[in-house]
This record gives structure tokens, C-alpha cells and sequence, in this order.
């Protein structure tokens, strides 16, 4: 009888046991289920190394000339949607990231497009931030807002009005010179005068998109340099309405206002 009794026991504790293993294995199964839960983080991660993918022979030229470190200054002519700014500050990022240089610097005339908008409030940095404000576009490419404004502070990035660089002598710094159509012949020297030791220069500009109609610098010095077969140290890239890469419509566009 006590035998009887002791193998139905036992047969009854191994099935309870049998029962709780598999319990504890489905609660484990969904625990581990739990934890491989994958979230969706809402900001999209930011492209970190800059790879620069020319899309026309122009474009393919520009980018060269950008590589050729004997080249410390290069002119990027032609008119909008061509690339010409996009393509000098991803070179900009790139040389930062690479540690060829120990800051990134950008100016550009304040002149407005037919528009006078008065004294505007802020720091120079934000003063000038609606004139950069395509530059820091592709800046956004590559940094979340919040590194941006922390290499501003540092001043890794530098916002530099153009009026403001008199004087002064960047060394082992990338210059980002845009829209230079609208500079003076006065500014434009005093700006190429300004790079030193290490560093190198991008200067963009539209000759068809002069907001400054007297004086235009841009075309004063590729007026000047046409004359001369050697620049050893500055290269010159030109863009036509066929090298426009923004959208089919700026091209038919330009062609309308007679810049084809």
C-alpha cells in the first residue's frame, strides 16, 4: 500500500515538475521576447563620414581641384543648383573630420535680395545666420543641432561677417566664401588676403545673381586672372545651366531668364 502510494507520489511530483519547467520556459521565452524588443528611435541617425559623389564632369572637375592641396584657393563660378556650395563645405566637414584643419570658417556679404530687413536683434552670430543659412543646411547633414551650436561656442565653427575680417590671418582653418558675387573689389582682395599657413579657401559665387549692381569683385578678379596661363595656388571652376543638378525646373528656369 505504501509502495502504491509513494509511486503515485512520484508520478504526480514529475508531472507537476514537468509542468512547472514548461511554464518557467514560456515565461523565459517571453521575457526573452521583451528584451529584444528593438525601438524605433524617432530622430534618423546623421551620416558621420563625408562622401562626396559628384554627379556631372563639372562637378567631377570642381571636386578635383578641391583635393589638389596646391590649389589653397578655389574659385566656384556658375549659377544656382550646380553644387558649388554643397560640395566646398562637404569638403570643409571632411577636411575637420580628417584633421587637416583645426577650424571651419564662414562669411559671406551681407546683402539682401532686393530686400531691406533693418537692424536685426541678437548675437553676430545670429545676425548673420539668415545669410549662412544654406551653408549651415548641409552642416545639418552631418551634426545634430545641438553639436552645431556646441562647436559655434568652442569655435570650431566660425561665423565671420565679412566686414569683420579685416586684419586678420586664419592658419590651419577651411574658409567658406559664398555668394562673393555681391562683394566689392575691396573686400574680395581683402579676403584673399586673409588665408595663412594650413589653410584653405572656397569662394562661390553667381555672376547672373549680383544683388550689388556697381563693383562687382567677383567679376573683377576672373576678369583679372583670364589674362594669366599659371595660377599655381588658385584653381578656377566654372558651372553652365547644363551642370544644374537641384531640379529640372531651375535649368528651364535659367534658360527663360537668358542664362543658358
Amino acid at each position: 500500500m505504501l509502495n502504491t502510494f509513494a509511486v503515485g507520489q512520484s508520478s504526480n511530483y514529475k508531472k507537476e515538475d514537468s509542468l512547472s519547467r514548461a511554464k518557467r520556459k514560456e515565461r523565459n521565452r517571453e521575457r526573452s521576447q521583451k528584451d529584444n524588443i528593438t525601438y524605433i528611435n524617432p530622430v534618423p541617425n546623421k551620416r558621420r563620414q563625408v562622401e562626396v559623389l559628384p554627379r556631372n564632369l563639372s562637378q567631377e572637375t570642381y571636386l578635383e581641384t578641391l583635393k589638389d592641396y596646391k590649389k589653397h584657393i578655389v574659385f566656384a563660378i556658375g549659377p544656382a543648383g550646380t553644387g558649388k556650395t554643397l560640395i566646398g563645405v562637404q569638403m570643409a566637414i571632411k577636411a575637420f573630420q580628417e584633421g587637416n584643419v583645426d577650424k571651419i570658417v564662414v562669411t559671406r556679404p551681407a546683402v539682401s535680395v532686393d530686400e531691406q530687413h533693418g537692424f536685426l536683434p541678437g548675437t553676430l552670430e545670429q545676425k548673420m545666420e539668415p545669410w549662412v543659412k544654406p551653408i549651415f543646411d548641409v552642416f545639418n547633414e552631418y551634426y545634430y543641432q545641438k553639436e552645431i551650436s556646441g562647436m559655434l561656442q568652442e569655435g570650431v565653427i566660425e561665423i565671420s561677417p565679412l566686414a569683420f575680417m579685416r586684419g586678420r590671418t586664419f592658419k590651419k582653418a577651411y574658409i567658406i566664401a559664398d555668394e562673393m558675387q555681391n562683394a566689392t573689389p575691396s573686400q574680395m582682395k581683402m579676403l584673399l588676403t586673409r588665408i595663412g599657413e594650413g589653410s584653405r579657401m572656397v569662394v562661390t559665387g553667381d555672376l547672373q545673381q549680383a544683388d550689388r549692381m556697381k563693383s562687382n569683385g567677383l567679376l573683377d578678379f576672373t576678369n583679372k586672372v583670364e589674362s594669366r596661363d599659371n595660377l599655381n595656388h588658385i584653381g578656377v571652376c566654372t558651372f553652365g545651366t547644363g551642370d544644374v543638378e537641384r531640379h529640372e525646373a531651375v535649368k528651364e528656369i535659367l534658360d527663360i531668364y537668358g542664362e543658358g
